[in-house]
């Protein structure tokens, strides 16, 4: 690798709206605030809510019929 044309690689904190504090290695300067993390969003906690995709799916049949049947 060339010497001297690669950014400088410094410790950062991020914090999360939820508090949660994570320490981070990047080539930002400063720390940063994040609206999400993996304490927080619903994904990682398991309260990710789904939505009714069977209604969406005969709806699309229903209107596309004609297109799809060819």
């Amino acid at each position: 690798m060339k010497k001297n044309i690669h950014p400088e690689y410094n410790k950062i904190i991020a914090i999360c709206s939820c508090g949660n504090k994570l320490n981070l290695f990047s080539t930002i300067k400063k720390n940063i605030s994040l609206d999400v993390c993996s304490n927080c969003h619903p994904f990682y906690t398991g309260k990710q809510r789904t939505t009714d995709i069977g209604g969406r799916i005969e709806k699309f049949n229903k209107k596309f019929k004609h297109i799809l049947t060819k």
